[in-house]
């Protein structure tokens, strides 16, 4: 910073030595100080809580977007089996089972989505926890994806072959489902088991 030109000393004058603008300017700095300082308080708070959520949010989050999956898929199945009993041809059957698993698929990934949504939970290893539940999700997104196009490419006659084709397809479902199957019970962090045994969101 420089002084004066000639003897480069800073000239130094009292507030009471100041003309009217200069006052004014002088007290505007100043209370724009603090304010300043505030704003740069709140963006650090700000950035703070942008990071991954503790377990218990994160857990609250996952079974928020899990519980309307879990209830679509009970009411999906349990419409299902109401229409199939009542299903007089090969035909009706094989719309329902289309429509049972292409919502079971619509449904599972809009639940992944939810998961994906509710980030990475702050444990150790917590980037891994968050992609196994999401890639469990996947898997049984596409485990319905690949039974209703198994249901949609059989033919409906003879009536026989077509319920021995639907049955071999259906246990096939029922082996990708169960082999990606979520457990909350074996997680690898004891604060997320503990986070899913105690948010409401989660019983």
């Amino acid at each position: 910073m420089k002084g004066h030109p000639v003897d480069g000393r800073v000239p130094l004058r009292r507030n009471r030595d100041l003309p009217p603008l200069g006052r004014t300017l002088l007290s505007m700095r100043s209370a724009r100080t603090p304010s300043l300082l505030m704003l740069l308080v709140l963006a650090v708070t700000l950035s703070g809580c942008s990071g991954s959520p503790d377990p218990r949010a994160w857990a609250a989050s996952v079974c928020t977007a899990l519980g309307p999956w879990r209830t679509e898929i009970g009411t999906l199945t349990t419409r299902a089996q109401q229409q199939m009993a009542a299903a007089t041809t090969p035909a009706q059957a094989k719309e329902n089972l289309m429509r049972l698993f292409g919502g079971a698929q619509e449904a599972s990934e809009k639940a992944r989505a939810g998961v994906e949504k509710a980030g990475v939970p702050d444990v150790d290893h917590g980037k891994q926890v968050a992609e196994s539940f999401e890639a469990s999700l996947s898997a049984m997104r596409d485990a319905y994806g690949r039974a209703k196009t198994g249901i949609e490419a059989l033919a409906t006659s003879p009536a026989k072959s077509f319920y021995t084709q639907v049955a071999a397809v259906v246990d096939t479902l029922q082996k990708e489902y169960s082999a990606s199957e979520l457990d909350t019970s074996k997680l690898d962090s004891k604060e997320l088991s503990q986070a899913f045994d105690e948010v409401p969101e989660c019983r």
